[in-house]
């Protein structure tokens, strides 16, 4: 039943291949690795290119690292290598690379937040022409720039260049073709043969090509022996016969000529071709490599030889040295496949005590914004620590972060907060606190009177001054008895009188101060004034005051009459100040009674109105006035018939 089976597979590819083989055309085709590349000529947006390659089970080329943008290379110099020599012009071919809608660039990446249509994350190799175009609303493509008139152009990589992805009808500007990749779980060895002939390979995405370097799973092969396949046709096809192991299920070398033997291709061996005498061969192997089952290709006896483990991975031979086993480092685990390694997220078990960054093969550890690493942990940073400080003023350090607060009298500023700028108590709303003067200085103010004035108790108030100084009375000293013994009188100086202002008003004020006569001065003694200094207040300890009166002092050198005039001056403002104040009040007064008089004035105009309104409503008569009312009375019968002979009936 297997036979049977086998036999209409055979017999369905042999089908399959007649009919191939009948309109197949050579294409470029280049397979390496687990990957086959192929180069096509069509002007397509890069949507149909990805259309055409996925048809046949494939898409677009990445181009991953350096050995992958080679094959793309060779794959379009196959391509490029039966046309005549071109102009001189550059052409674009797409790949795999774009950049949807809506996604902007990302110019701390290589692929510049571009991402591969197979998928996988960013990878470390690019080629860019310039830096790409930063836009996010409409789609970017990537493709290869290609110089037609260099053939073939295998001399040097092609650079990526982006741009619009293109339409239908305008695919884009030289848009000349695209190149499509295909994967594969394994391939398989070229076939050999011993003599003349020739073999033609049938991929699963319908290339065909007689020079493939490695031939992908489930391909098939055409061998012609002999010239123009005089000597009969074999087909074969590509199987895996265990884990990463494929062949043709064949055994010795194809198309064997007894004439040539050894001396063509090297009998179809690998390695070593022993002439058996009388048309017939063998192949041998060199010391440390065994013959496989095809007979005609070599392998290590060391199976990790062919280095079959990709990646970061290692080839471990097993004990009896026939198989293998791929081996991860720390921080990787195998992959699906069991060749390569993948990274494992040691994140997922939150290993750090705040914030944990995946490495390949390992992690890393970091502290949020505020806290600084402490033996494996976060701890809080003081950022009011001295050279750490940033506040202007008072820094107050909490979890993660810091406050930062301004003294009295200064209010936050800067962009972060963390400067103080003075408030200015003077200005705003009210003009200030202080009555009368109001000096601002750095975080207070001062508060100041008019002459005249003193700050009261509160320290922004003014009140009138009882410490004005009278004008000094001069005049002869009272007599005496004796004479005034030797040096009295010399330099004392009489207190100046004092003049108080009662509240009571201008009687009080013109009643004249008593005074004291002081002994004459002699003229050398100098009376000045000395600036008072600050007075402390009850107030608030931010503000200071200034006394707004001046007391004199006795110095000798100055005359007598200099005295007598200042004193005489500060009597004459204090009493012309309080006669101002006076004035104010009964100013005030006499409007707030005229205001008064005039409201009652119109209180009384309006209760006379309404009265004499009242009186005109009594004395006008009514409408009803002029009709008299009628009594009822009921509605008179009809008048009887005096010819009725029964009262009261007509007839």
């Amino acid at each position: 039943m297997a036979t049977s089976t086998g036999m209409s597979l055979l017999l369905l590819l042999l089908l399959l291949l007649g009919r191939a083989g009948t309109g197949a055309v050579a294409e470029a085709v280049v397979c390496a690795g687990t990957a086959c590349y192929t180069a096509h000529w069509g002007k397509l947006s890069a949507d149909q290119a990805q259309v055409n390659c996925s048809t046949n089970g494939g898409n677009l080329a990445t181009v991953r690292s350096a050995k992958e943008a080679q094959r793309v290379q060779q794959a379009l110099a196959q391509l490029l290598r039966p046309e005549a020599p071109l102009t001189t012009r550059t052409s674009k071919f797409w790949i795999g690379l774009q950049r949807d809608k809506g996604k902007c660039l990302d110019s701390n990446l290589p692929l510049k937040g571009f991402s591969w249509i197979g998928g996988g994350g960013d990878t470390p190799y690019t080629n860019w022409q310039k830096e790409p175009k930063n836009t996010c609303i409409s789609k970017r493509c990537v493709s290869l720039l290609l110089d037609l008139s260099l053939s073939p152009p295998t001399g040097r990589l092609s650079k990526w260049a982006e741009g619009p992805c293109g339409s239908p009808n305008s695919p884009g500007s030289n848009i000349e073709g695209f190149v499509c990749k295909f994967s594969f779980e394994g391939m398989c060895r070229p076939l050999a043969l011993g003599g003349p002939g020739q073999v033609t390979y049938t991929t699963p995405f319908q290339a065909t090509s007689s020079s493939l370097e490695a031939v992908p799973f489930a391909s098939m092969a055409n061998v012609a022996c002999g010239d123009e396949g005089k000597e009969g046709s074999h087909y074969f096809l590509c199987k895996k016969k265990g884990a990463d192991v494929f062949d043709w299920g064949t055994s010795g070398p194809l198309c064997v000529s007894s004439k040539l033997s050894c001396s063509f291709n090297n009998g179809g061996c690998q390695q070593y071709c022993f002439d058996g005498g009388e048309g017939s061969f063998r192949c041998g192997c060199q010391p440390g490599f065994r013959l496989m089952d095809d007979l005609v290709t070599c392998t290590s006896r060391n199976p990790c030889s062919s280095n079959p483990c990709r990646g970061v991975a290692t080839c471990k031979p097993d004990s009896l040295g026939k198989s293998y086993r791929c081996h991860c480092p720390p921080g990787y685990q195998l992959d699906p496949s069991e060749l390569d390694c993948s990274d494992v997220d040691e994140c997922q078990a939150s290993p750090c005590a705040q914030e944990c960054i995946n490495t390949p093969g390992s992690f890393r550890c970091t502290c949020w914004v505020g806290y600084e690493p402490d033996e494996g942990n976060c701890r809080d940073l003081d950022e009011c620590a001295p050279g750490r400080n940033p506040c202007a003023q008072a820094c107050t350090n909490t979890d993660g972060s810091f406050h930062c607060s301004c003294e009295e009298g200064y209010t936050a500023a800067g962009e972060d907060g963390t400067q103080c700028q003075d408030v200015d108590e003077c200005t705003g709303q009210g003009a200030g606190p202080c009555r009368d003067l109001c000096v601002n200085v750095p975080g207070s103010f001062h508060c100041g009177c008019l002459p005249g004035w003193e700050l009261a108790p509160n320290g922004v108030s003014c009140i009138l001054s009882h410490t004005s100084p009278g004008p000094p009375t001069e005049g002869p000293a009272p007599p005496t008895d004796r004479p005034a013994p030797q040096g009295e009188g010399q330099g004392s100086i009489a207190p100046s009188a004092i003049t108080s202002s009662p509240p009571g008003g201008p009687e009080a004020t013109s009643e004249e101060a008593p005074t004291m006569g002081r002994p004459s001065l002699p003229s050398n003694i100098l009376i000045t004034h000395v600036p008072p200094k600050l007075l402390a207040s009850s107030g608030p300890p931010s503000n200071k005051v200034e006394p707004s009166t001046s007391h004199p002092t006795a110095a000798a050198g100055h005359a007598e009459s200099a005295d007598g005039d200042s004193m005489a001056k500060q009597n004459e403002d204090s009493t012309n100040g309080q006669k101002l104040l006076l004035f104010y009040i009964l100013g005030t007064v006499v409007a707030i009674l005229l205001l008064l008089a005039l409201a009652l004035g119109l209180l009384v105009y309006r209760k006379q109105k309404a009265k004499r309104a009242e009186k005109r409503e009594k004395n006008t008569p009514s409408a009803a006035d002029s009709y008299s009312w009628v009594p009822e009375r009921a509605e008179s019968r009809a008048k009887e018939n005096e010819y009725s002979p029964t009262p009261g009936t007509d007839c």
